[in-house]
């Protein structure tokens, strides 16, 4: 029997349905963190009949009619609830395109992929995952498939819409033209420059692993972490998962550079405090979530790149790594510890990656996972249309396939079309952390003196506690006074690594 009051309905069913997708965020996280390998059928198993459970509370008949009562009477709804619902229709849409199988099999067939995908990129042997990875590809294409006939776009479109609601390739081919306009000249440049400034004096490991937990656990607090609704692991990966209320973040450790898994914390803190900074009066419905995987990845980069890499921040965290490691000597002055940390070079690995070359790491995977599922790319010839980008962008080759197609966890777990939205985050970064510069003047002292309160603040009123209530753009456009560009970006690379 449906209610009389549609709306208030829909909130009740979107509440349970939201319940059971928070029990598979944990299930996720330890599946990733925790879960021994042995454990991977059943859990594969848990997770498909979730999300069968979940889909199936969104179809179930009524709500069609529910949806259409409840828009009938949005007039009389205030501001909040009207959002609610727009993000009510868009999921039920997303959902109702796809019947309950093929949910429970895309499940499946992403976590046997994930699994095999440990192994392969262990054993470095892309051929190993050739067979899952074309079972996540086949049924991938045939979601988004389904959803490009229900929302009326093409099948890529249609699956970055789940990441990003309302992207479009379109706008991200205009973004993408942009910074190849100047990010290929201005790789040189950098480079030249970093030769008159001199070689960064290497650290000296190693790093035991628990001094690097300690010191990423002292950062994370440092930039408004709490440990009382979270936790730090390790993965093969580094992801953030869990639910607002009990954020989980993992990084990965290498005793020979502690630097990746401190800038891997860093950059998962940003997506931990946009959780948690999340609107708490709307947490159990869809306005309350993130808006989108642009500003996410928008607070991810905004922590790692725009404030942790910053003379500011590098001069109050010198003396603590020192301390963390016993260590002394000219390496591990400021000067030296902020060469290592705004080092521009070519890599083979994207979360390495520096500010200026990671965009092209990105506009590779796009070009590729854009090439395979329309049909031009087949899937065993991926590593070389890899390798060959590579050189091409980049102008390294990858000695091997662990180090190169097989690095990212993203299109084994059937996350296609998620990549753009990390260049976009970091548009979005650039321009959010120059506007909390402009409206706080002394931001930089506040984070030299490891104080990220007032940044922090600025985000949780500008961005994290509007949840889904507008869209991207005009959330960005409200805080910076512009939609997404690239102009502050380069402005900022300008700045950082091509002083006047």
């Amino acid at each position: 029997m449906i209610a009389n009051d549609p709306y208030a309905e829909l909130e009740r069913r979107f509440g349970r349905m939201g319940a059971v997708n928070r029990a598979s965020a944990i299930l996720n996280w330890d599946r990733s963190a925790m879960m021994p390998e042995g454990a991977s059928e059943d859990r594969a198993d848990q997770l498909a009949t979730l999300g069968v459970i979940s889909h199936e509370l969104m179809v179930a008949p009524e709500m069609a009619d529910l949806l259409s009562r409840a828009e009938e009477g949005k007039a009389g709804l205030d501001a909040w609830r009207a959002a609610n619902l727009r993000e009510m229709r868009h999921a039920w849409t997303h959902a109702n395109a796809l019947p309950s199988d093929l949910v429970e099999a895309r499940t499946r067939a992403s976590s046997a992929c994930e699994m095999a995908w440990r192994e392969a990129r262990k054993n470095r042997d892309f051929k190993a995952l050739l067979p899952t990875l074309t079972e996540v590809v086949t049924i991938t294409k045939r979601v988004g498939e389904a959803k490009a006939a229900a929302l009326g776009l093409s099948l890529y479109d249609a699956l970055l819409d789940e990441y990003e609601p309302g992207g479009r390739c379109q706008r991200i081919d205009t973004l993408f033209a942009e910074l190849k306009a100047f990010l290929p000249a201005m790789l040189p440049q950098v480079m030249e420059r970093q030769k008159v400034t001199g070689e960064a004096l290497p650290l000296d490991g190693p790093f035991p692993v628990e001094a690097q937990r300690q010191l990423g656990v002292e950062m994370a607090k440092t930039l408004g972490f709490d440990f009382h609704h979270g936790r730090l692991d390790i993965s093969a990966h580094p992801f953030t998962g869990g639910t607002a209320d009990d954020v989980r973040i993992t990084t990965r450790y290498d005793e020979k550079d502690f630097a990746r898994a401190l800038m891997g914390v860093l950059h998962e803190t940003g997506h931990a405090l946009y959780e948690a900074g999340l609107p708490r009066d709307w947490r159990r419905q869809p306005v309350g979530n993130a808006r989108g995987m642009v500003l996410h990845e928008s607070q991810s980069l905004l922590m790692e790149m725009q404030a942790c890499r910053s003379d500011a921040f590098i001069t109050y965290a010198t003396p603590r790594m020192r301390a963390a490691f016993g260590k002394s000597g000219p390496a591990w002055e400021v000067g030296n510890v902020h060469k290592i940390y705004t080092r521009v070079a070519p890599g083979f690995i994207r979360v390495d990656a520096d500010e200026v070359t990671y965009p092209l790491h990105i506009m590779l995977r796009y070009r590729i996972e854009r090439a395979v599922l329309g049909g031009d790319l087949a899937l065993a010839d991926l590593p070389g249309a890899w390798n060959d980008g590579m050189t091409e962008l980049l102008g390294i080759g990858p000695p091997d396939d662990s180090v190169g197609c097989l690095q990212d966890i993203h299109w084994p777990d059937g996350a296609w079309g998620y990549f753009p939205t990390y260049t976009l985050g970091a548009l979005a970064a650039a321009q959010l952390f120059a506007a909390a510069r402009k409206a706080m003047p002394g931001l930089m002292n506040s984070i030299g003196e490891g104080d990220f309160a007032p940044l922090l603040g600025w985000l949780r009123t500008n961005v994290h506690t509007k949840g889904s209530i507008a869209d991207t753009d005009t959330i960005l456009s409200q805080a910076t006074g512009a939609p997404l560009g690239t102009v502050a970006f380069k402005e900022h690379l300008e700045n950082r690594y091509l002083p006047a």
